[in-house]
């Protein structure tokens, strides 16, 4: 059985004029361990299958289930603390809490858990290591390069040992010699530490280096490229 599977997935938004359906009767699976990029122009479903993944938005039509769950079925707060557990979240923006260290906005979704300090410590230690930013846990986000910001926010997102690493544009803020770096960590994850990944990009240098590159068109799925 696959990790995620999406079947028969409507999403529609209802506006004061009109009706928009980003995405429309999707079938979509990701195996445990695979790296899956989604590519498309502007409009073409890619952010809101994210937020789908993520119990953000729910489907109109269809069933979202992630490691055997149903998503689109939970009570909001059954949600959030399927979210905190099972979904780590990247952005474009980073989105790190300005008067936070780089340790301490790691820590974040980790405070949402039942841990002792310690066990806070040590996986906080382990995030900030598998990025590479042992020596920049102190250091605010203004103290850092935007390539390093978006570590953090990486080793934010892994802290919780999640299902499931969502990207949406995670290289669209940084330039080449970043992006490719930040590239290389994400594939590491997958590839060293298992994780399974679905990633948003325009760039198609950073698409590269997925397993899998799916390009929505209108809500759907329209070709799939594998480079296993």
């Amino acid at each position: 059985m696959s990790l995620i599977q999406l079947r028969g997935v409507t999403k529609t938004f209802q506006s004061s004029s009109e009706a928009v359906t980003p995405i429309a009767d999707l079938d979509f699976t990701v195996e445990s361990g695979e790296f899956v990029c989604l590519m498309g122009p502007s409009g073409s479903g890619k952010t809101t299958l994210l937020h789908l993944l993520a119990g953000i938005d729910r489907p109109t039509q269809g069933s979202v289930e992630v490691a055997g769950e149903d998503v689109a079925a939970m009570s909001p707060s059954q949600l959030a603390r399927w979210r905190t557990r099972a979904v780590g979240y990247v952005f474009q923006q980073y989105n790190l809490i300005p008067v936070l260290t780089a340790y301490e906005n790691v820590e974040v979704p980790l405070l949402l858990l039942r841990l002792s300090r310690a066990e806070r410590q040590q996986k906080i230690a382990t995030a900030l290591a598998a990025v590479g930013l042992t020596d920049r846990a102190h250091h605010l986000p203004r103290q850092l390069s935007g390539g390093q910001q978006q570590r953090v926010a990486i080793a934010r997102a892994i802290v919780t040992d999640p299902v499931v690493v969502l990207a949406d544009e995670p290289t669209g803020n940084l330039d080449r010699q970043a992006a490719t770096l930040t590239m290389e960590l994400l594939r590491r994850l997958v590839h060293e530490f298992q994780k399974t990944l679905v990633m948003v990009t325009h760039d198609p240098l950073a698409a590269q280096a997925a397993d899998r590159i799916v390009h929505l068109d209108k809500g759907r799925i329209v070709t799939e490229v594998g480079h296993a």
